[in-house]
């Protein structure tokens, strides 16, 4: 038997120390501008001066989302985009994202630096999860994405949250436990192809820790900070919880960090230490897509009326709820009750099982959200244009059309996108039964129902992108 959970960053097993030829900072010019005072500073201030645009555009900008530039840019380019940086960059977002650069401005005038609280280090991640379940469930019930005002208060109350973080504790304290889009960023980039890790044969000897405490002569002779995310590279296992800055790689007194591409899903069978909140917040994502897919299309309506007549409501809040809660708690209900059927072969309990076999959902979550996103951004994808004209007083064309391209190849992107994703969950699953059961010789009995469960959620998947979707724009 095993833990079922923990929070540790031992060493990856199997996980192997990128050649010279495979890091990245061995090539001399990226190294430099890694190094550089540039950076992250010459994406953040562009970044950090659009977001201003855009909460401009939301709050005092054209009422309807059609013609609103902020609400195109926030749900039409960035949220679809998200999930696609994930995948190949890792949490590289979190480098450009305004709302660490201004909690790092707060903290530089007020900040009074003090320890996280004990609780947010221990539940945060279960923070994060119920703040992702609230605010698509307020998008639903309030109408956000499709409010300018909602989508600005949205923001706005994001960035009171950042600067009373910023002003009373130490370092990324919010993006580390209480941003939702740092918590579903560090799901992703575990399915994803960038990494940055130390090099153990370096960081065996090294005393000085500057990677995470940081370093007063670092690159350049500058005064490198330490982790703003609390990560210590020497141990970590993860790249979940890095953001990507290079204080690390600024503070190394060795050279010891490298940055690499990985084989996607990598890391959802190294990981040492599989924790719960991880594999539930990956089944809730997938309950909230389904939610995003099905709210779309023509028979939202038709369910939310036959819901009402059985249940004898109209409410349309309380409606809506109680389906939102049922889309939730069947991925998470179906995760457990394959992980009891898994139990039968492995012998071990059903958390334990759900722990671990949550982190092999992940791409299959990922591609689910990238494919959803790939219709608002394909189909819409003009609108921004469109809405960057009449930032200038022109008007866009009557009858103009938002797509990019037609419908049909979107579907068919949408299949190849789910069906690649369900192909990564599968390898994962078997990856992970061989890591922790191939010694006893039922990996593959093991593998045998997630195989299962992951066909079903595929399919799912693909029967709602083969209905036609409203849009946002």
């Amino acid at each position: 038997m095993h833990d079922d959970t923990g929070s540790g960053h031992g060493p990856a097993a199997g996980s192997a120390t990128p050649t010279a030829a495979r890091n990245l900072l061995s090539f001399k010019p990226f190294s430099r501008f890694i190094k550089s005072r540039w950076y992250p500073g010459i994406f953040q201030y562009p970044t950090l001066g659009v977001f201003v645009l855009i909460m401009y555009q939301l709050l005092a900008g054209p009422r309807a989302a059609h013609d609103n530039f902020g609400t195109a840019l926030t749900w039409v380019l960035w949220w679809p985009l998200l999930p696609i940086i994930f995948l190949f960059l890792g949490r590289f977002w979190c480098t450009l994202c305004p709302f660490g650069k201004l909690n790092d401005l707060v903290q530089r005038f007020v900040g009074n630096n003090k320890p996280a609280p004990a609780f947010l280090k221990k539940y945060g991640i279960w923070l994060i999860d119920a703040m992702f379940i609230a605010i698509t469930w307020s998008d639903h019930v309030f109408g956000i994405v499709e409010n300018p005002i909602g989508s600005g208060i949205l923001l706005l109350l994001i960035t009171l949250g950042v600067v009373v973080s910023g002003a009373l504790w130490e370092r990324r304290t919010f993006c580390r436990n209480l941003c939702f889009l740092g918590g579903l960023a560090g799901n992703y980039s575990r399915a994803g192809m960038f990494k940055l890790n130390a090099t153990p044969a370096i960081c065996a000897t090294c005393t000085t820790q500057s990677c995470y405490k940081g370093n007063p002569a670092g690159a350049g002779g500058r005064a490198v900070p330490g982790c703003p995310m609390f990560v210590f590279p020497k141990t970590m296992d993860t790249t979940a919880e890095c953001n990507l800055c290079a204080n690390c790689v600024k503070a190394c007194p060795n050279d010891s960090i490298q940055m690499s591409f990985r084989t996607p899903t990598e890391e959802l069978w190294s990981v040492k230490k599989p924790r719960i909140e991880v594999s539930f917040l990956a089944m809730v994502i997938m309950g909230i897509v389904f939610v995003q897919n099905i709210t779309m299309l023509s028979i939202w309506n038709d369910i939310l009326g036959w819901f009402g007549k059985e249940l004898g409501i109209t409410n349309y809040p309380l409606i809506f709820t109680l389906s939102f809660i049922v889309a939730m708690a069947l991925p998470v209900g179906s995760l457990f009750l394959t992980g009891r059927i898994a139990g039968i072969f492995n012998k071990d309990g059903m958390v334990r099982n759900f722990t671990l076999f949550g982190f092999a959902i992940i791409p299959l979550d990922m591609a689910g959200h990238i494919a959803h996103n790939l219709f608002h951004l394909l189909a819409e994808g003009k609108a921004i244009w469109y809405t960057a004209l009449q930032l200038f007083g022109k008007m866009e064309p009557s009858g103009a059309s938002t797509a990019i391209i037609d419908t049909a190849t979107i579907t068919a992107l949408q299949y190849i996108v789910v069906l690649l994703g369900a192909l990564g969950s599968a390898y994962a699953a078997w990856r992970i039964a061989k890591r922790n059961y191939g010694e006893a010789g039922n990996a593959v009995a093991t593998t045998a129902p997630y195989a299962v469960l992951i066909a079903l959620l595929t399919v799912a998947n693909l029967y709602l992108f083969s209905l036609p979707m409203a849009m946002r724009m």
